[in-house]
């Protein structure tokens, strides 16, 4: 990579990853010279896999994408990783417009406090109903998420949350 590379930054907690969430990292490896997909976590709080397993899960799930840098940061904002790593925008999936209304204000702050710009992609139309929260839910209840989840992420939420 050079100085000159467009590199942008998909930030997220992806817990667990979705094909939503990988659709979305595609487009934006297709846009840019590198995506760096920043797994943000708070150390305070829990999720249902640790932050080792999440990148374990977004590596095996982004293989076949060779301009992806994945990794973590704990407790940061958002526009501090990107500054770090020399990304001037940040790429993030909308499903509808409950998700752009929350994302909005981010976006202008985001940019107010660093300059760093949002783009937004949106989701894939037969996934737009996918989000992380809602995936753990039904397989919790013993639904199935076949198609709506990498197949090692199918297999890792079924042997914790079954």
């Amino acid at each position: 990579m050079t100085s000159e590379s467009r590199r942008c930054v998909c930030p997220g907690s992806y817990d667990p990853v979705t094909n939503g969430h990988v659709d979305v990292i595609e487009r934006a490896a297709s846009l840019f010279d590198e995506v760096v997909v920043a797994v943000l976590h708070n150390e305070a709080k829990q999720g249902t896999f640790t932050v080792d397993e999440r990148l374990d899960l977004l590596g095996q799930s982004l293989a076949h994408v060779d301009n992806v840098r994945i990794a973590a940061w704990a407790d940061r904002l958002v526009v501090d990783v990107c500054v770090e790593v020399g990304a001037r925008s940040m790429v993030k999936g909308l499903r509808g417009g409950t998700d752009f209304a929350y994302e909005l204000p981010m976006a202008h702050m985001n940019r107010h406090l660093t300059g760093v710009e949002t783009l937004f992609l949106t989701s894939a139309p037969d996934l737009q109903h996918v989000s992380s929260s809602l995936i753990k839910e039904v397989v919790r209840y013993g639904g199935d998420v076949t198609g709506l989840v990498p197949d090692a992420v199918l297999a890792a939420l079924e042997a914790r949350l079954r």
